[in-house]
């Protein structure tokens, strides 16, 4: 059936503008301007609580057919398939894979979504990338600083879209917030910034060692990693609570703050990153990722503080996993649920609120696990990863944006192992005057394989 002129209107309306400044007034359902285009092959590689969600959010808004799913745990793979099948819209059951390379080399796909763990975003990403797909990848994008720059390094060689999973980017409120406060100059000058996490989120047990159940390959999930003992299945608090398969707090939730600090402020690579922290409470557990951690990331006339904290109280209830943003006329508070801006000559504070599409979209309600605050900012980041795919224009979270953010996360750590400040130089992809720190900016691969290296993606 064809279009309407109102809807061929919208969509030409649409794609010729920026989507992320429009999505806060456009009703949900003007998502259907994607309903008549030609239906997009999308396979999803990774298919736990996150990634399935990411999944389902693109069904919600695109004209999309889930061709195939990949993961390593049987149980995990038909339960995201049937969920998969009852949710997209020709109701076929996508193909089942336990290797992603096997289904690349077998499908031809226009999307690829990624939502392993952390340690396999690189060479996931890289290889849908050289199969022809445009790749949608979960937030830290690596855990190397030199893996980032290979998949950026690939993504511009392929001449494919990457969208970053940083979807604060995309989020409603802080949109509102960024064009009302900060581009209408109601901070003044913008001295200093904030970023915290106060959740008791680092999972720190002493499960024993066990034997890998027969539906789970244990070897092809660790992949590229270190092999540590099997003591449970890994998903979703385990894995990230060892630095074997993930970047700690930091690359999990600063990843977040920072990232949106820096759209918000039209921030690039910081200067010089210093970080101090450890495990100084919550001893007992086999977890080997800071409890208590600071972070400077450094700018001109401005720095960037985190902290997080994975035990006691927040500084503020209000806002425990926050940014606050310090200028001359006042100081812009936000986090996934809300915003305010607090004048410093005592005016009214403005507000801005979390969007929900609890109506619009009632399946919400009965998905299990889902972040129904974040759902919204989801769809629009994926509309936002369409229009860049029709235009070949970069999205709202490009590649390049989310490498500067989690690489600045990593060089993090990397300065608190060293215990000394680190200066980042993307031209040379080494650390100024620092050979030790250098050499840790690419881990070693287990067995045989490959890091993937920006010269040879």
């Amino acid at each position: 059936m064809s279009s309407t002129p109102s809807l061929m209107k919208r969509r030409n309306f649409i794609k010729a503008s920026s989507a992320s400044l429009l999505f806060t007034s456009i009703n949900p359902y003007g998502y259907d301007f994607f309903a008549n285009e030609k239906p997009k092959k999308v396979a999803l590689i990774g298919t736990g609580w996150y990634g399935t969600g990411d999944l389902l959010r693109l069904i919600q808004v695109a004209n999309v057919e889930v061709t195939a799913l990949c993961d390593v745990d049987e149980h995990q793979l038909n339960t995201a398939a049937q969920l998969v099948t009852e949710r997209q819209k020709n109701g076929k059951k996508p193909k089942l894979y336990a290797d992603y390379r096997t289904m690349l080399q077998e499908k031809k796909l226009d999307i690829v979504l990624i939502g392993t763990p952390d340690h396999w975003h690189a060479l996931t990403c890289i290889e849908a990338l050289k199969h022809g797909a445009h790749v949608y990848v979960q937030k830290p994008i690596s855990v190397g600083v030199i893996e980032g720059e290979a998949m950026v390094a690939a993504a511009r060689k392929y001449n494919k879209v990457v969208q970053v999973g940083t979807q604060r980017k995309s989020t409603p409120h802080l949109i509102d917030a960024k064009n009302k406060i900060i581009n209408n100059g109601l901070l003044g000058t913008v001295g200093h910034v904030d970023m915290c996490c106060y959740y008791h989120m680092r999972a720190n047990g002493n499960p024993p060692e066990q034997k890998v159940p027969e539906f789970f390959d244990y070897e092809m999930w660790t992949g590229p990693a270190p092999l540590r003992p099997y003591d449970g299945l890994p998903h979703k608090r385990w894995w990230r609570t060892f630095r074997e398969y993930g970047n700690g707090i930091t690359g999990d939730m600063c990843v977040h703050m920072l990232d949106t600090v820096r759209w918000m402020l039209d921030l690039g690579w910081p200067k010089r990153i210093s970080s101090h922290g450890g495990i100084f409470v919550d001893k007992d557990g086999k977890s080997n990722i800071s409890d208590t951690q600071s972070a400077v990331f450094e700018y001109d006339d401005l720095n960037c503080n985190w902290q997080h904290r994975t035990w006691g109280n927040p500084d503020d209830p209000d806002y425990p996993w926050a940014f606050k943003i310090y200028g001359s006329k006042g100081v812009l508070k936000g986090d996934v649920m809300k915003a305010e801006f607090v004048p410093a000559d005592g005016g009214d504070t403005i507000r801005f609120n979390v969007l929900y599409e609890k109506e619009e979209y009632p399946e919400d309600l009965t998905e299990k696990d889902i972040e129904l605050h974040a759902a919204p900012a989801t769809r629009r980041h994926m509309v936002d990863f369409l229009n860049a795919i029709e235009n070949n224009t970069k999205p709202v979270a490009d590649i390049e944006n989310g490498h500067i953010s989690t690489a600045s996360c990593i060089l993090a750590n990397l300065s608190m192992d060293l215990k000394r400040p680190l200066i980042y130089d993307p031209i040379s992809r080494t650390v100024l005057n620092d050979p030790e720190a250098t050499a840790l900016l690419q881990r070693e691969y287990r067995g045989d394989w490959k890091h993937p290296h920006p010269e040879t993606v």
